[in-house]
């Protein structure tokens, strides 16, 4: 089993005048996506050749583009965030890029007949694939106000059905357990012969929300929510998996402190 390590774009809130903190951890692999034009992706594809990484696109490509409308409308309708997401399915393909992730189910909130919406969209998500010879990687997403739905309706829906499409998941660590809370293995261990990539940060709760603060084997330099270690043990077994460090800058972390929970992951997963 060869899991690889890598490091998202969220950590840099991808920052053009930051691109090179990306690759300084020299893990081998990149996430990355909302750049601010196109001039930001092509100075970015030229680091990246550079170091010699591999990278993956979290959708939208560029900022402002859809990340939420490919089941019903958040900020576009759908046809229109379809025909924008195919685009950059793409161009992610002509450059070579390792998959190309995207928000899928995303459930604002209550919805009816979801296991036909997840189906249809699953159809859509499987041509592009084919179509353009890349792996598509599907990050279930909490809804408005925290809504554990799009999670659930995932849960509900057939693993055997999902895995004939040939379509990949992500589980984003901080996501599931705030939606399933001590219940997450029960919802996680189904998607584990589907699962592609792991988002890894902690959670920090603060009075106007919350923000994703390092995943780290101390817990209490950002007064972090949750022990990780079982998540994280669960996620290492069964295929290989690109598990990408995704917090925000928002809790200032040292890069001693982003060392150190770097190491602590390598140790748990390898």
């Amino acid at each position: 089993m060869t899991h690889t390590l890598g490091m998202s774009g969220s950590t840099i809130l991808s920052n053009p005048s930051q691109f090179e903190e990306l690759f300084e951890s020299g893990l081998p692999h990149i996430e990355i996506g909302e750049f601010t034009d196109r001039e930001a992706f092509q100075t970015f594809m030229k680091m990246r050749d550079m170091h010699n990484a591999s990278f993956g696109i979290h959708a939208p490509l560029i900022r402002g583009n859809s990340k939420y409308d490919l089941i019903e409308e958040v900020s576009m309708p759908p046809e229109k965030a379809r025909v924008l997401f195919e685009e950059e399915v793409a161009e992610a393909a002509q450059y070579g890029a390792s998959y190309v992730l995207v928000h899928f189910p995303y459930f604002h909130g209550k919805a009816r007949e979801t296991n036909r919406m997840i189906e249809e969209g699953l159809q859509f998500l499987h041509r592009l694939k084919k179509t353009y010879e890349i792996p598509i990687v599907c990050e279930p997403k909490l809804g408005k106000n925290q809504s554990p739905l799009g999670i659930q309706y995932l849960y509900d829906f057939p693993p055997s059905l999902w895995e004939s499409y040939g379509v990949d998941l992500c589980i984003d660590i901080g996501d599931y357990i705030m939606a399933a809370g001590d219940q997450w293995r029960t919802f996680v261990e189904p998607l584990l012969p589907m699962t592609k990539v792991v988002h890894m940060h902690n959670v920090q709760y603060r009075h106007d929300g919350y923000i994703w603060v390092p995943i780290h084997p101390s817990r209490e330099l950002w007064d972090s929510a949750y022990d990780m270690r079982p998540f994280l043990e669960l996620l290492a077994s069964g295929r290989d998996k690109y598990f990408l460090f995704e917090h925000t800058p928002h809790s200032s972390p040292s890069n001693e402190q982003v060392r150190e929970g770097i190491k602590w992951v390598n140790e748990i997963v390898r």
